[in-house]
Order: C-alpha cells, then sequence, then structure tokens
C-alpha cells in the first residue's frame, strides 16, 4: 500500500522552510555570493519602495490608470519570462526532484504556491501592485476592492511563473535551458534598446495618452484587470470591475489546473530527451545537407568542429549571438534615430571579428586532442586558417546584409562599396590579430561557471581582446587613409575602388597573421594547453 499524502495544511509550512532553508544554505556556499545576495537585496527593496512613493504620487493623475495597468502587466511579462532564463534561481522549480515522494499533485500545488511567496521577487512585486492600487483607488469602494485586488494580482503573477516553469522543466534541466540562461543578459539588453526607442517614440507622439487605447485593452487582462477593478470602482462601475476581478480569479484558477497537469506529466511521464538527441546525433553524422559541401580534409574537419562549437557550446553561442544582435542594433537603432550613418555597418564586422580571439580557449582541455595532431608550422598554420574560414562563412554575408541594411534606411547607396571595403579591411586586420593572439595571449573559459574567464586571467583576456582592437585599428590605417583622401582631396568617382583594394589588403594582412599566429602556435603548445587548461 502506497502511504498516503499529507494534506496542503501540512505541507505548506514544510515547503516554506525548504525555501528557507535553501536560501540559507545558499548563502553559506561563500562569502562573495553572500554579498553578492544581500546587495542586491538591499538594491531591489530601495527601487520597490522608491516605486511605491512614485506610484503612490501619482494619485490624482490622469494618466495613473494607463500607467499602472500596463506596469503590472509588463510585471506580468517578466514572472512568465524571468523563470526560463534563470532557472536555478530557486530549486523548488524542479518538481522532479519530488517524484519519489508519495504527494498528490494538488496538495503539492497549493504548497508551492505559498512557498513561491517568500523572497525579495514576490515582495517587489507586491510593492507595484500595491504602489498601483494606491494610485487609482479613490473611495471607501475602491479600497474595498483593492483587498482583494492586490493578493489576487500577486497570486496570479506566481502562479503564471510556476506554471511556465512546471510546462518547460524538461528543456530548463537540459542543454537548451542552459542556452537560455546564458543569453538571458542579450536578451535584457536588447530589450532595454528597443524600451529606449519605444520611449523616444513616445515623447514625440504626445506622451501617455497615445498608450490609452492599449491600455483599454490590457485593463481586462490578467493580472491588469485587478487594477482595472480598482479603477472601475473608483469610477462607481462596480459591475465593470466585478468582471474584472472575476477574470483574475478565473485565470489563478486556469493557471494553477495548467500547473497541476504539468506536475501529473513530469511525474509520471519519462524523459524522452536523450532519444532525440541520439537521432540529431546520427542525423548529423552522416554528412548529409550543409556540412557535405565543406572542403575535405584537415580544413573541411576542423570547420565542421568549429561550428559545433558555435552551436553546441552555450558559451560560445552567446558570444556569438550577443555579436550579431548588437553588430545589428547599433547601426538599425542610430539610423532610425536619424543620427547614424552607414559607416557604422563596420561595427558588425567588429564585433564578429574579436570571435577569432582566444580560439584555443573555447577547447578549454580538449586542446589536448588538437596539439597532438599538430607536428609542423603547416599544421598550425592549416588549424587557424580552418578556423579563420568558418567564422568568415557567417561574418561575410552577414557584413554584406548589415551594410545593405544600413545604407537602405538612411537611403546612402552610394558609399556602399566604400564602407564594404572598409569592412573587410577590418575584418582580415582582425582575423590577423585575432591568429596572433590566440597563440600569444590565450586564456581558458570555466564551463561549469557563469564566468567568461578563469580566475587569474582576465588581464590576459583584456589585454588580448584590446590590444587587437587596437593593432587592427592600425593596420587598417592605410585604407582609412586613402578613403579619407579620396574625400578630402581626391576624385569622388575614385571611391569604388574601395571595395575591392579593402577585400585584397584585408585577404594579404589576414595571410600574414594567419603566418605569425601558426610559428608563435607550433613554438607554444605546452603553454598554451596549460593556459586553457586552468580554471
Amino acid at each position: 500500500m502506497t502511504a498516503p499524502s499529507p494534506p496542503a495544511s501540512a505541507l505548506t509550512p514544510v515547503f516554506v522552510r525548504l525555501k528557507l532553508s535553501l536560501l540559507r544554505n545558499g548563502l553559506r556556499q561563500s562569502g562573495g555570493r553572500r554579498a553578492a545576495y544581500i546587495t542586491s537585496a538591499v538594491l531591489a527593496l530601495l527601487f520597490a519602495a522608491l516605486q511605491l512613493l512614485g506610484l503612490i504620487a501619482l494619485r490624482g493623475n490622469g494618466h495613473a490608470g494607463t500607467l499602472t495597468v500596463l506596469l503590472v502587466a509588463l510585471m506580468a511579462i517578466g514572472w512568465a519570462v524571468m523563470p526560463l532564463f534563470f532557472p536555478s534561481g530557486d530549486e523548488t522549480l524542479d518538481p522532479t526532484r519530488l517524484v519519489m515522494l508519495p504527494l498528490r499533485p494538488q496538495p503539492l500545488v497549493g504548497a508551492l504556491l505559498v512557498a513561491s511567496l517568500v523572497g525579495i521577487g514576490p515582495l517587489f512585486t507586491l510593492c507595484l501592485i500595491l504602489g498601483s492600487a494606491i494610485a487609482v483607488a479613490h473611495g471607501s469602494g475602491a479600497a474595498l476592492v483593492a483587498v482583494l485586488a492586490v493578493p489576487l494580482a500577486l497570486l496570479v503573477c506566481v502562479a503564471l511563473a510556476r506554471a511556465v516553469a512546471a510546462a518547460n522543466t524538461r528543456l530548463l534541466t537540459s542543454r537548451k535551458g542552459r542556452d537560455l540562461a546564458v543569453l538571458s543578459g542579450l536578451i535584457i539588453a536588447i530589450g532595454l534598446q528597443f524600451v529606449n526607442f519605444g520611449a523616444q517614440r513616445l515623447g514625440e507622439a504626445g506622451g501617455l495618452s497615445a498608450l490609452d487605447p492599449v491600455a483599454t485593452v490590457v485593463r481586462w487582462l490578467p493580472p491588469s484587470a485587478a487594477i482595472g477593478a480598482v479603477d472601475s470602482a473608483s469610477e462607481g462601475a462596480y459591475g465593470r470591475a466585478a468582471a474584472q476581478l472575476l477574470l483574475c480569479a478565473a485565470a489563478l484558477g486556469l493557471l494553477l489546473h495548467a500547473w497541476q497537469r504539468s506536475l501529473v506529466k513530469l511525474m509520471t511521464t519519462p524523459d524522452g530527451s536523450t532519444l532525440g538527441a541520439s537521432d540529431a546525433s546520427r542525423k548529423e553524422s552522416s554528412g548529409r545537407g550543409l556540412t557535405s559541401l565543406l572542403p575535405e580534409g584537415r580544413t573541411g574537419t576542423v570547420m565542421l568542429r568549429t561550428l559545433r562549437y558555435v552551436w553546441r557550446d552555450p558559451k560560445t553561442k552567446a558570444a556569438w549571438i550577443t555579436s550579431l544582435a548588437i553588430g545589428l542594433i547599433v547601426p538599425v537603432s542610430n539610423a532610425l534615430q536619424g543620427a547614424g550613418t552607414v559607416y557604422f555597418a563596420c561595427f558588425a564586422t567588429g564585433m564578429l571579428g574579436m570571435q577569432m580571439y582566444n580560439q584555443f580557449g573555447q577547447d578549454t582541455s580538449a586542446f589536448w586532442m588538437v596539439l597532438l595532431s599538430i607536428s609542423s608550422t603547416r599544421d598550425a598554420y592549416l588549424e587557424l586558417r580552418a578556423r579563420a574560414f568558418a567564422l568568415l562563412l557567417v561574418t561575410l554575408p552577414y557584413t554584406l546584409l548589415v551594410a545593405a541594411v544600413t545604407a537602405g534606411m538612411l537611403g546612402d547607396w552610394a558609399k556602399l562599396p566604400e564602407v564594404v571595403g572598409l569592412a573587410l579591411a577590418l575584418l582580415g586586420a582582425m582575423l590577423a590579430t585575432g591568429s596572433v593572439a590566440s597563440a600569444t595571449l590565450a586564456y581558458s573559459i570555466p564551463q561549469d561557471s557563469r564566468r567568461n574567464v578563469a580566475p587569474g586571467q582576465g588581464g590576459i583576456a583584456a589585454l588580448s581582446v584590446l590590444g587587437g582592437m587596437v593593432v587592427s585599428a592600425v593596420l587598417c590605417a592605410p585604407v582609412i587613409a586613402l578613403a579619407v583622401w579620396l574625400h578630402v582631396a581626391g576624385p569622388h568617382a575614385g571611391l569604388w575602388l574601395l571595395l575591392p583594394l579593402g577585400a585584397v589588403y584585408g585577404g594579404l594582412v589576414c595571410w600574414a597573421g594567419l603566418r605569425v599566429g601558426a610559428a608563435r602556435a607550433a613554438d607554444r603548445l605546452p603553454e598554451i594547453l596549460g593556459a586553457v587548461s586552468a580554471g
């Protein structure tokens, strides 16, 4: 006979104590983690207090209802998305750890929901929701509605996060989940760029009044509907307020039901992710598809290995996607704001060119297999050249794309040939300096932490990247000087010559850099292995 499942009333204090124990034990691991947590907690609480005071100060403002419902909606989106990016922030987010315990889904959901209210995030959310309710509450009727609306909106946010996390537990514990965690900073940075651009457009469109149509729809979407109910009660529309509260209550019930179904599925269904992984491995190893277009021999093998690093390794993938995204965002956002120039397309080339630095560091301790395959300077040259070819497969079309998009947005097609020529010269210079830096200033990239540099090697990494960028700029000086001369004193009709000249110059500089880097790498193989294996 199986042991009876304890009721939710008995489970709740157990899970609350479990949450507190996990938090306490995590802070005991190191003084640095404790200091970081305390600092982040103080800053979060300070910001929560400031936002509470700011929202209270909105009382009586004509746009208070619009602003508050949209803020709560953004907070709900954050609750839904953050578990996908930071799954390790709360160990109880993975219910598969409890699969061997005699627990029924329904009491488990209630206990986990209460335990989820413990933490800085729920307190921060409570301050925002409470401030929003105070900002729009006018009269005793609205105050009574707010007493129900505030906890209801908070529970909807927490239940939303739990339902999303439970539905994606298999993803969060897989390699793709780790990729999401690594890419979280990039997505937040891109989101901030769009928020900044939207704020500027909002100021041009006449202020918050431009958001009133959006707020009219959002105030009927949970959990913003709870704040909309308080606002409706302030206007005397108690029927509308009751309907909005019922919408929030129905949403909470649906989320709890979806959460419970996910728990049942997780605890009764085996994980078949390894089968999919094995099928994918067989497809990749069959040699079909785009991989069959790679050259034969060492060059094709090294290119394929490098591209697989980009696709599979979370940190390498994060670096590439960050470079691709920021390289496009900077010229496009400047063009949208009317302050851009086609030359900003070279920024994308520079961002991707930096991926050539520390080529051996991405191998970590597995570099010993590469070391065994290098017995001469020729072998080292072929190794570095193949890695440069793999980077060129992405960088060349991406450079042309960004330059064309920027020129099209600005309507300045005449400068496209010279910009592409300058970008190709810069790319060749960065491949050259990256080859030399990879052989001379190699450093380790830890795979089991969020650090991108092993302890004690930060100075080497900074010197590799910053020094390489400075030297690359110096190597591009002849092409830049020619472009300036053609603009100032020379015939403008000859500016198109920068395209072939930049391509040839970049190719020659890249060839020379690969030669120098190969000679350095062949002489320093043991030192490189020790550097990339540290940490």
